[in-house]
Protein backbone atom coordinates (compact mmCIF):
# COMPACT_ATOMS: atom_id res chain seq x y z
CA UNK A 1 0.00 0.00 0.00
CA UNK A 2 1.15 3.73 -0.46
CA UNK A 3 1.04 6.25 1.82
CA UNK A 4 -1.76 8.44 1.28
CA UNK A 5 -2.15 12.22 2.76
CA UNK A 6 -5.15 12.74 1.68
CA UNK A 7 -9.12 12.89 3.37
CA UNK A 8 -7.46 13.59 7.17
CA UNK A 9 -8.17 16.92 8.15
CA UNK A 10 -10.89 16.22 10.77
CA UNK A 11 -8.38 13.86 12.58
CA UNK A 12 -6.11 16.90 13.06
CA UNK A 13 -8.22 18.20 15.56
CA UNK A 14 -9.50 14.77 16.93
CA UNK A 15 -6.56 14.99 19.77
CA UNK A 16 -6.46 16.32 23.45
CA UNK A 17 -4.23 17.25 26.00
CA UNK A 18 -2.54 16.91 29.47
CA UNK A 19 -2.19 16.64 32.88
CA UNK A 20 -0.43 19.49 35.36
CA UNK A 21 2.68 18.14 37.32
CA UNK A 22 1.54 18.53 40.55
CA UNK A 23 -2.52 17.29 40.21
CA UNK A 24 -3.37 13.44 40.26
CA UNK A 25 -6.70 14.34 37.94
CA UNK A 26 -7.19 16.80 35.44
CA UNK A 27 -10.05 17.02 32.65
CA UNK A 28 -9.23 18.99 29.63
CA UNK A 29 -11.25 20.55 26.59
CA UNK A 30 -9.21 21.11 23.12
CA UNK A 31 -10.31 24.54 21.84
CA UNK A 32 -9.10 23.67 18.18
CA UNK A 33 -11.58 21.18 18.45
CA UNK A 34 -14.37 23.30 20.27
CA UNK A 35 -13.63 25.36 16.61
CA UNK A 36 -15.25 22.27 14.56
CA UNK A 37 -18.43 22.34 16.43
CA UNK A 38 -17.28 18.79 18.63
CA UNK A 39 -17.96 18.41 21.92
CA UNK A 40 -14.65 16.35 23.58
CA UNK A 41 -13.08 16.06 26.67
CA UNK A 42 -9.77 13.94 28.13
CA UNK A 43 -9.49 12.59 31.66
CA UNK A 44 -5.93 12.66 33.24
CA UNK A 45 -4.16 10.87 35.63
CA UNK A 46 -1.11 11.11 37.44
CA UNK A 47 1.16 7.81 37.71
CA UNK A 48 4.56 9.18 38.73
CA UNK A 49 6.23 12.29 38.94
CA UNK A 50 6.89 11.78 35.32
CA UNK A 51 4.34 9.76 33.75
CA UNK A 52 0.35 10.42 33.03
CA UNK A 53 -1.77 8.92 31.57
CA UNK A 54 -4.98 9.80 29.85
CA UNK A 55 -8.24 9.32 27.90
CA UNK A 56 -9.43 11.52 25.13
CA UNK A 57 -13.19 10.94 23.64
CA UNK A 58 -14.98 13.36 20.71
CA UNK A 59 -18.46 12.70 19.66
CA UNK A 60 -20.18 15.09 16.53
CA UNK A 61 -23.58 13.62 15.92
CA UNK A 62 -25.21 16.08 13.82
CA UNK A 63 -26.45 16.27 11.26
CA UNK A 64 -28.91 13.39 12.37
CA UNK A 65 -30.52 13.82 9.20
CA UNK A 66 -29.44 11.00 6.37
CA UNK A 67 -30.33 13.19 3.62
CA UNK A 68 -28.14 15.56 4.64
CA UNK A 69 -25.56 16.76 2.08
CA UNK A 70 -23.02 18.53 4.40
CA UNK A 71 -21.49 15.72 6.91
CA UNK A 72 -18.80 15.91 9.75
CA UNK A 73 -20.18 12.87 11.92
CA UNK A 74 -17.51 11.04 13.95
CA UNK A 75 -16.62 9.35 16.75
CA UNK A 76 -12.88 9.75 18.36
CA UNK A 77 -11.48 7.24 21.16
CA UNK A 78 -7.73 8.27 21.60
CA UNK A 79 -5.73 6.83 24.94
CA UNK A 80 -2.62 8.35 25.74
CA UNK A 81 0.54 7.96 27.77
CA UNK A 82 2.84 11.03 28.38
CA UNK A 83 6.41 11.45 29.92
CA UNK A 84 7.28 14.73 31.51
CA UNK A 85 10.89 15.96 31.28
CA UNK A 86 10.78 17.40 34.99
CA UNK A 87 9.51 15.24 37.86
CA UNK A 88 8.64 17.99 39.98
CA UNK A 89 7.09 21.21 37.61
CA UNK A 90 6.73 20.02 34.38
CA UNK A 91 6.24 21.96 31.69
CA UNK A 92 7.69 20.14 28.79
CA UNK A 93 5.76 16.63 27.94
CA UNK A 94 6.06 14.24 25.17
CA UNK A 95 3.13 12.06 24.46
CA UNK A 96 2.59 8.74 22.66
CA UNK A 97 -1.10 7.74 21.48
CA UNK A 98 -3.33 5.40 20.04
CA UNK A 99 -6.09 6.95 17.73
CA UNK A 100 -9.64 5.14 16.44
CA UNK A 101 -11.92 7.20 14.40
CA UNK A 102 -15.40 6.26 13.02
CA UNK A 103 -16.31 8.98 10.68
CA UNK A 104 -19.20 10.28 8.08
CA UNK A 105 -17.86 13.18 6.06
CA UNK A 106 -18.94 14.80 3.14
CA UNK A 107 -19.28 18.14 1.51
CA UNK A 108 -16.52 20.12 4.08
CA UNK A 109 -13.95 22.68 2.81
CA UNK A 110 -10.99 22.36 4.38
CA UNK A 111 -8.99 24.87 5.52
CA UNK A 112 -5.16 25.57 3.01
CA UNK A 113 -6.62 23.57 0.04
CA UNK A 114 -6.04 20.15 1.75
CA UNK A 115 -8.14 17.13 0.87
CA UNK A 116 -10.26 18.61 -1.83
CA UNK A 117 -12.02 15.04 -2.97
CA UNK A 118 -14.37 15.41 -0.05
CA UNK A 119 -15.39 18.11 -1.06
CA UNK A 120 -17.54 17.05 -4.02
CA UNK A 121 -18.13 13.13 -2.34
CA UNK A 122 -18.57 11.80 0.79
CA UNK A 123 -16.52 9.24 2.80
CA UNK A 124 -17.94 6.78 5.70
CA UNK A 125 -15.02 4.26 7.69
CA UNK A 126 -12.53 3.62 10.08
CA UNK A 127 -9.49 4.91 10.82
CA UNK A 128 -6.54 3.10 13.74
CA UNK A 129 -3.21 4.29 14.19
CA UNK A 130 -0.78 4.92 16.50
CA UNK A 131 1.01 8.75 17.06
CA UNK A 132 3.70 10.98 18.86
CA UNK A 133 4.09 14.72 19.74
CA UNK A 134 5.60 17.09 21.54
CA UNK A 135 3.55 19.56 24.62
CA UNK A 136 4.08 22.55 26.82
CA UNK A 137 1.88 23.80 29.50
CA UNK A 138 1.47 27.09 30.92
CA UNK A 139 -0.11 27.48 34.62
CA UNK A 140 -3.13 30.14 34.73
CA UNK A 141 -4.05 29.86 38.35
CA UNK A 142 -5.10 27.13 41.22
CA UNK A 143 -6.85 25.08 39.41
CA UNK A 144 -5.88 25.91 35.32
CA UNK A 145 -3.48 25.34 32.78
CA UNK A 146 -3.16 26.09 29.21
CA UNK A 147 -1.58 23.62 27.22
CA UNK A 148 -0.42 23.36 23.04
CA UNK A 149 1.24 19.96 21.56
CA UNK A 150 1.89 19.23 18.16
CA UNK A 151 2.88 15.86 15.94
CA UNK A 152 1.71 13.32 13.73
CA UNK A 153 0.47 9.75 13.64
CA UNK A 154 0.51 6.94 11.42
CA UNK A 155 -2.46 4.43 10.70
CA UNK A 156 -4.43 2.21 8.60
CA UNK A 157 -8.06 3.64 7.05
CA UNK A 158 -10.65 1.63 5.55
CA UNK A 159 -13.36 3.96 3.93
CA UNK A 160 -16.29 4.02 1.31
CA UNK A 161 -17.13 6.90 -1.32
CA UNK A 162 -20.28 7.76 -2.60
CA UNK A 163 -22.00 10.55 -4.27
CA UNK A 164 -22.59 13.41 -2.07
CA UNK A 165 -26.05 14.58 -2.76
CA UNK A 166 -28.64 13.06 -0.50
CA UNK A 167 -25.70 10.55 0.84
CA UNK A 168 -25.44 9.46 -3.19
CA UNK A 169 -24.95 5.86 -4.34
CA UNK A 170 -21.62 3.98 -3.63
CA UNK A 171 -18.60 4.67 -6.16
CA UNK A 172 -16.34 2.54 -4.82
CA UNK A 173 -13.80 1.78 -1.33
CA UNK A 174 -10.60 2.56 -0.04
CA UNK A 175 -7.96 0.53 1.90
CA UNK A 176 -5.05 2.69 2.78
CA UNK A 177 -2.11 4.03 4.94
CA UNK A 178 -2.16 7.85 6.27
CA UNK A 179 0.19 10.08 7.87
CA UNK A 180 -1.89 12.46 9.79
CA UNK A 181 -0.93 15.88 11.56
CA UNK A 182 -2.05 16.45 15.35
CA UNK A 183 -2.25 19.63 16.98
CA UNK A 184 -4.30 20.89 20.24
CA UNK A 185 -4.81 23.85 22.25
CA UNK A 186 -6.29 22.87 25.75
CA UNK A 187 -7.72 24.25 28.39
CA UNK A 188 -7.81 22.07 31.67
CA UNK A 189 -8.75 21.72 34.70
CA UNK A 190 -6.49 20.56 37.79
CA UNK A 191 -8.16 18.29 40.57
CA UNK A 192 -7.51 19.27 43.60
CA UNK A 193 -5.61 22.30 42.50
CA UNK A 194 -2.71 23.94 43.65
CA UNK A 195 -2.01 25.28 47.21
CA UNK A 196 -4.38 28.09 48.05
CA UNK A 197 -2.73 31.46 48.55
CA UNK A 198 -1.25 32.25 52.12
CA UNK A 199 -2.80 35.62 53.88
CA UNK A 200 -1.32 38.86 52.96
CA UNK A 201 1.17 36.91 50.37
CA UNK A 202 0.76 40.54 48.21
CA UNK A 203 3.43 43.11 49.05
CA UNK A 204 1.96 46.20 49.52
CA UNK A 205 3.73 49.32 48.33
CA UNK A 206 3.72 52.19 50.75
CA UNK A 207 2.95 56.01 49.74
CA UNK A 208 6.43 57.38 49.35
CA UNK A 209 6.91 60.38 52.16
CA UNK A 210 9.72 63.02 50.88
CA UNK A 211 12.08 63.44 54.19
CA UNK A 212 13.21 66.86 54.98
CA UNK A 213 16.00 67.73 53.27
CA UNK A 214 18.08 67.88 56.97
CA UNK A 215 17.27 64.01 57.27
CA UNK A 216 18.78 60.81 56.15
CA UNK A 217 16.45 58.30 55.03
CA UNK A 218 17.81 55.12 56.16
CA UNK A 219 17.07 51.82 54.57
CA UNK A 220 18.27 48.48 55.35
CA UNK A 221 19.83 46.08 53.54
CA UNK A 222 17.77 43.38 52.10
CA UNK A 223 18.58 40.22 54.32
CA UNK A 224 16.73 37.21 52.41
CA UNK A 225 15.17 34.26 53.72
CA UNK A 226 16.26 30.98 52.03
CA UNK A 227 15.92 27.34 53.29
CA UNK A 228 17.33 24.52 51.52
CA UNK A 229 15.37 22.03 49.21
CA UNK A 230 15.13 18.77 50.88
CA UNK A 231 15.42 16.13 47.57
CA UNK A 232 12.09 14.57 46.16
CA UNK A 233 12.32 10.84 47.76
CA UNK A 234 9.28 9.89 45.53
CA UNK A 235 6.53 7.69 46.82
CA UNK A 236 9.79 5.60 48.72
CA UNK A 237 10.08 8.57 50.73
CA UNK A 238 6.40 9.20 51.82
CA UNK A 239 5.84 5.44 52.47
CA UNK A 240 9.70 5.91 55.10
CA UNK A 241 7.73 7.84 57.18
CA UNK A 242 4.91 6.36 57.94
CA UNK A 243 5.92 2.45 57.66
CA UNK A 244 9.74 1.94 59.63
CA UNK A 245 10.04 -1.68 57.68
CA UNK A 246 11.12 0.71 54.90
CA UNK A 247 14.13 2.13 54.81
CA UNK A 248 16.59 3.99 52.37
CA UNK A 249 19.88 1.70 51.51
CA UNK A 250 21.99 3.19 53.41
CA UNK A 251 20.82 1.89 56.50
CA UNK A 252 20.94 -1.56 55.18
CA UNK A 253 22.39 -4.33 58.23
CA UNK A 254 22.94 -7.33 57.21
CA UNK A 255 21.19 -10.26 59.41
CA UNK A 256 22.98 -12.06 62.28
CA UNK A 257 21.88 -14.68 64.81
CA UNK A 258 22.08 -12.43 67.16
CA UNK A 259 19.58 -9.95 66.04
CA UNK A 260 16.61 -10.00 67.95
CA UNK A 261 13.82 -10.02 65.32
CA UNK A 262 10.66 -9.45 67.63
CA UNK A 263 12.14 -6.38 68.36
CA UNK A 264 12.80 -5.34 64.82
CA UNK A 265 10.29 -1.50 64.31
CA UNK A 266 7.62 -2.31 62.13
CA UNK A 267 9.28 -5.60 60.84
CA UNK A 268 6.10 -7.67 59.10
CA UNK A 269 5.74 -11.33 60.75
CA UNK A 270 3.40 -14.53 59.16
CA UNK A 271 3.60 -17.55 60.88
CA UNK A 272 3.68 -21.21 60.55
CA UNK A 273 1.78 -24.30 62.30
CA UNK A 274 4.80 -26.61 63.92
CA UNK A 275 6.75 -28.06 61.70
CA UNK A 276 5.54 -26.45 58.67
CA UNK A 277 6.60 -24.17 55.85
CA UNK A 278 3.21 -23.90 53.93
CA UNK A 279 2.21 -20.58 54.20
CA UNK A 280 -1.36 -20.51 55.19
CA UNK A 281 -3.05 -17.30 54.45
CA UNK A 282 -5.71 -18.11 57.28
CA UNK A 283 -3.34 -18.84 60.32
CA UNK A 284 -3.62 -16.08 62.93
CA UNK A 285 -3.21 -12.90 61.52
CA UNK A 286 -1.36 -13.97 58.17
CA UNK A 287 -3.76 -12.92 55.51
CA UNK A 288 -4.23 -8.92 56.99
CA UNK A 289 0.19 -8.97 57.19
CA UNK A 290 0.32 -10.16 53.60
CA UNK A 291 -1.85 -8.10 52.42
CA UNK A 292 0.17 -5.02 53.85
CA UNK A 293 3.92 -6.72 52.64
CA UNK A 294 2.19 -6.75 49.24
CA UNK A 295 0.77 -3.58 49.14
CA UNK A 296 4.02 -1.78 50.40
CA UNK A 297 6.49 -3.58 47.81
CA UNK A 298 3.71 -2.77 45.00
CA UNK A 299 3.76 0.55 45.62
CA UNK A 300 7.71 1.33 46.01
CA UNK A 301 8.38 -1.01 42.65
CA UNK A 302 5.98 0.90 41.10
CA UNK A 303 7.64 4.62 41.96
CA UNK A 304 10.05 5.85 39.09
CA UNK A 305 11.21 8.57 41.50
CA UNK A 306 13.06 5.23 43.60
CA UNK A 307 14.41 1.90 43.25
CA UNK A 308 14.32 -1.14 45.90
CA UNK A 309 17.80 -2.50 46.26
CA UNK A 310 16.83 -5.30 48.85
CA UNK A 311 14.06 -7.06 50.30
CA UNK A 312 15.33 -8.59 53.65
CA UNK A 313 13.33 -12.02 54.52
CA UNK A 314 14.37 -14.05 57.76
CA UNK A 315 12.93 -17.15 58.45
CA UNK A 316 13.13 -18.97 61.61
CA UNK A 317 11.85 -22.29 63.74
CA UNK A 318 11.16 -22.25 67.16
CA UNK A 319 13.74 -24.45 69.40
CA UNK A 320 11.79 -27.59 69.67
CA UNK A 321 13.61 -30.58 67.60
CA UNK A 322 16.50 -31.40 66.17
CA UNK A 323 18.49 -28.65 64.89
CA UNK A 324 19.41 -29.46 61.54
CA UNK A 325 15.71 -29.68 60.74
CA UNK A 326 15.02 -26.85 62.01
CA UNK A 327 17.58 -25.23 59.78
CA UNK A 328 16.21 -26.62 57.04
CA UNK A 329 12.46 -25.68 58.25
CA UNK A 330 13.72 -21.34 58.63
CA UNK A 331 15.28 -21.24 55.00
CA UNK A 332 11.79 -22.86 53.73
CA UNK A 333 9.93 -20.71 55.40
CA UNK A 334 11.49 -17.33 54.34
CA UNK A 335 11.33 -18.91 50.48
CA UNK A 336 7.63 -19.52 51.11
CA UNK A 337 7.47 -15.82 51.93
CA UNK A 338 9.33 -14.78 48.98
CA UNK A 339 7.38 -16.97 46.50
CA UNK A 340 4.46 -15.43 47.67
CA UNK A 341 5.28 -11.46 47.32
CA UNK A 342 6.65 -12.66 43.71
CA UNK A 343 3.26 -14.24 42.82
CA UNK A 344 1.97 -10.87 43.56
CA UNK A 345 4.48 -8.52 42.57
CA UNK A 346 6.82 -8.62 39.87
CA UNK A 347 10.64 -8.42 41.56
CA UNK A 348 13.45 -10.05 40.56
CA UNK A 349 15.04 -12.72 42.56
CA UNK A 350 18.45 -10.52 42.79
CA UNK A 351 16.59 -8.17 44.94
CA UNK A 352 15.86 -10.32 47.86
CA UNK A 353 17.99 -11.39 50.84
CA UNK A 354 16.13 -14.44 51.31
CA UNK A 355 17.80 -16.27 55.00
CA UNK A 356 17.17 -19.02 57.04
CA UNK A 357 17.88 -17.77 60.51
CA UNK A 358 17.62 -21.56 62.16
CA UNK A 359 16.47 -21.52 65.82
CA UNK A 360 15.68 -18.19 67.25
CA UNK A 361 17.56 -18.75 70.28
CA UNK A 362 18.10 -14.88 70.67
CA UNK A 363 14.51 -13.86 70.80
CA UNK A 364 13.49 -17.17 72.53
CA UNK A 365 15.55 -15.07 75.60
CA UNK A 366 14.74 -11.63 74.56
CA UNK A 367 10.64 -13.28 75.61
CA UNK A 368 11.67 -15.16 78.40
CA UNK A 369 13.51 -12.10 79.79
CA UNK A 370 10.40 -9.79 79.42
CA UNK A 371 8.19 -12.66 80.93
CA UNK A 372 10.69 -12.96 84.18
CA UNK A 373 11.13 -8.98 83.85
CA UNK A 374 7.17 -8.56 84.43
CA UNK A 375 4.37 -9.02 86.84
CA UNK A 376 3.70 -12.28 88.75
CA UNK A 377 2.55 -14.39 86.30
CA UNK A 378 0.90 -17.72 87.66
CA UNK A 379 2.90 -18.67 91.22
CA UNK A 380 6.70 -17.89 92.11
CA UNK A 381 7.80 -21.10 91.09
CA UNK A 382 7.29 -20.83 87.23
CA UNK A 383 8.60 -16.94 87.49
CA UNK A 384 11.68 -18.32 89.11
CA UNK A 385 12.33 -21.08 87.02
CA UNK A 386 11.75 -18.51 83.96
CA UNK A 387 15.64 -17.04 85.75
CA UNK A 388 16.84 -20.52 85.64
CA UNK A 389 15.72 -20.95 81.63
CA UNK A 390 17.80 -18.24 81.21
CA UNK A 391 20.52 -19.16 83.11
CA UNK A 392 21.06 -22.19 80.99
CA UNK A 393 20.44 -20.60 78.48
CA UNK A 394 23.95 -18.20 78.60
CA UNK A 395 25.76 -21.33 80.13
CA UNK A 396 25.07 -24.08 78.02
CA UNK A 397 26.53 -24.15 74.42
CA UNK A 398 25.12 -26.88 73.09
CA UNK A 399 21.45 -26.60 71.39
CA UNK A 400 20.38 -29.81 71.85
CA UNK A 401 21.44 -30.13 75.88
CA UNK A 402 19.78 -26.92 76.39
CA UNK A 403 16.27 -27.83 75.32
CA UNK A 404 17.07 -31.20 77.10
CA UNK A 405 17.70 -28.56 80.52
CA UNK A 406 14.71 -26.94 79.49
CA UNK A 407 12.37 -29.18 78.92
CA UNK A 408 13.08 -31.14 82.86
CA UNK A 409 13.21 -27.85 84.48
CA UNK A 410 10.63 -27.81 87.44
CA UNK A 411 9.06 -30.82 86.81
CA UNK A 412 8.12 -29.61 83.15
CA UNK A 413 5.75 -27.03 84.03
CA UNK A 414 8.01 -24.35 82.97
CA UNK A 415 8.75 -26.10 79.21
CA UNK A 416 4.80 -26.27 78.55
CA UNK A 417 4.52 -22.43 80.18
CA UNK A 418 7.07 -21.71 77.38
CA UNK A 419 5.26 -24.02 74.79
CA UNK A 420 1.80 -22.20 75.68
CA UNK A 421 3.16 -18.71 75.34
CA UNK A 422 6.49 -18.42 73.45
CA UNK A 423 7.28 -21.38 71.08
CA UNK A 424 4.26 -20.57 68.45
CA UNK A 425 5.32 -16.88 67.89
CA UNK A 426 8.72 -18.03 66.77
CA UNK A 427 7.52 -20.08 63.87
CA UNK A 428 7.38 -17.41 61.54
CA UNK A 429 9.09 -15.41 58.33
CA UNK A 430 9.65 -11.90 58.60
CA UNK A 431 9.28 -9.51 56.20
CA UNK A 432 12.19 -7.13 57.97
CA UNK A 433 13.21 -4.52 55.83
CA UNK A 434 12.72 -3.51 52.26
CA UNK A 435 15.74 -0.58 51.48
CA UNK A 436 15.21 1.66 48.68
CA UNK A 437 17.59 3.97 46.86
CA UNK A 438 15.83 7.63 45.25
CA UNK A 439 16.44 9.17 41.76
CA UNK A 440 19.18 12.09 42.31
CA UNK A 441 16.72 15.21 42.92
CA UNK A 442 19.15 17.15 40.14
CA UNK A 443 16.87 20.35 40.74
CA UNK A 444 16.89 20.50 44.73
CA UNK A 445 20.85 20.30 44.25
CA UNK A 446 20.90 23.38 41.95
CA UNK A 447 18.61 25.71 43.90
CA UNK A 448 20.78 24.67 46.68
CA UNK A 449 23.87 25.49 44.94
CA UNK A 450 22.56 28.86 43.55
CA UNK A 451 21.16 29.48 47.36
CA UNK A 452 24.67 29.09 49.05
CA UNK A 453 25.88 31.82 46.39
CA UNK A 454 23.36 34.48 47.14
CA UNK A 455 24.22 34.37 50.63
CA UNK A 456 27.80 36.10 49.41
CA UNK A 457 28.35 39.38 48.90
CA UNK A 458 29.91 38.86 45.58
CA UNK A 459 28.28 40.37 42.86
CA UNK A 460 29.65 37.74 40.35
CA UNK A 461 28.64 34.92 42.78
CA UNK A 462 24.70 36.46 42.20
CA UNK A 463 25.00 36.57 38.93
CA UNK A 464 25.93 32.72 38.41
CA UNK A 465 23.48 31.97 41.06
CA UNK A 466 20.84 33.99 39.32
CA UNK A 467 22.25 31.90 36.03
CA UNK A 468 21.85 28.40 37.44
CA UNK A 469 18.21 29.13 38.73
CA UNK A 470 17.20 30.12 35.49
CA UNK A 471 17.86 26.33 34.47
CA UNK A 472 14.89 25.33 36.88
CA UNK A 473 12.85 28.48 36.51
CA UNK A 474 9.87 26.44 36.34
CA UNK A 475 10.00 24.47 39.39
CA UNK A 476 8.41 25.71 42.18
CA UNK A 477 10.80 24.91 44.66
CA UNK A 478 13.13 27.70 42.89
CA UNK A 479 10.56 30.61 42.98
CA UNK A 480 11.92 31.57 46.14
CA UNK A 481 15.70 31.88 46.12
CA UNK A 482 14.68 33.07 42.16
CA UNK A 483 13.28 36.42 43.57
CA UNK A 484 16.10 36.73 45.95
CA UNK A 485 18.32 36.32 43.12
CA UNK A 486 16.56 38.85 40.72
CA UNK A 487 16.20 41.22 43.11
CA UNK A 488 19.95 41.35 43.99
CA UNK A 489 20.35 41.87 40.25
CA UNK A 490 18.22 44.94 40.40
CA UNK A 491 15.19 42.60 38.53
CA UNK A 492 12.89 44.13 41.59
CA UNK A 493 9.59 43.75 39.27
CA UNK A 494 10.41 39.98 38.18
CA UNK A 495 11.49 39.22 42.20
CA UNK A 496 8.14 40.05 43.41
CA UNK A 497 6.52 37.79 41.12
CA UNK A 498 8.36 35.39 41.86
CA UNK A 499 8.28 35.73 45.83
CA UNK A 500 4.57 36.11 45.78
CA UNK A 501 4.09 33.16 43.60
CA UNK A 502 6.32 31.16 45.83
CA UNK A 503 4.23 32.41 49.27
CA UNK A 504 1.11 31.54 47.24
CA UNK A 505 2.08 27.83 47.39
CA UNK A 506 3.07 27.95 51.39
CA UNK A 507 6.60 28.93 51.04
CA UNK A 508 7.10 30.94 54.28
CA UNK A 509 10.67 32.43 53.47
CA UNK A 510 9.04 33.91 50.34
CA UNK A 511 6.29 35.23 52.44
CA UNK A 512 8.93 37.03 55.04
CA UNK A 513 10.78 38.31 51.93
CA UNK A 514 7.76 39.80 50.79
CA UNK A 515 7.09 41.15 54.39
CA UNK A 516 10.52 42.49 54.74
CA UNK A 517 10.41 44.48 51.22
CA UNK A 518 7.27 45.40 52.40
CA UNK A 519 8.71 47.09 55.31
CA UNK A 520 11.36 49.12 53.73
Amino acid sequence: MKLNYRNWTFVLLLVVSSVSWAQEVTLSNNLLYDTWLTPNLRVGLRLSPHWSLGLTAGYRPWPTDDQATRKYKHLLISPDLRYWTDSVNVHHFFGFNLLYAHYNVGSITFPLGFWKSVRDERQQGDFGGIGAYYGYSWPLGRHWNFEAFIGAAVGYNKYDRYQCAHCGAKIGNEKKVAVIPQAGLNIVFNIPGRPRQVEEPVLQLQPVVEAPVTAAVVVKPFAPALTAVPDFKGRAGQLQQENPVVQHISNYRPYDRTRILRKEKDALFVHFDQGKSLLNANYRDNQRVMDRIVDITRQIMSDSASSVKKIQLIGLASIEGAPAVNERLAQNRALALQKYIQQEVTVPDSLFETVGGGEAWADFRDHLNDLASGPVLDGSAVESSLRQAIAIIDNEPDDIAKERKLRSLNGGKTWKYIQEHILKDQRNSGYIRIYFDYVPDKAAATINEASELLTTDCGDCHREALRLLQTVRNDERAQNALGVALWLNGQKDEALSCFRRAAANGNKDAYNNLRQLENQ
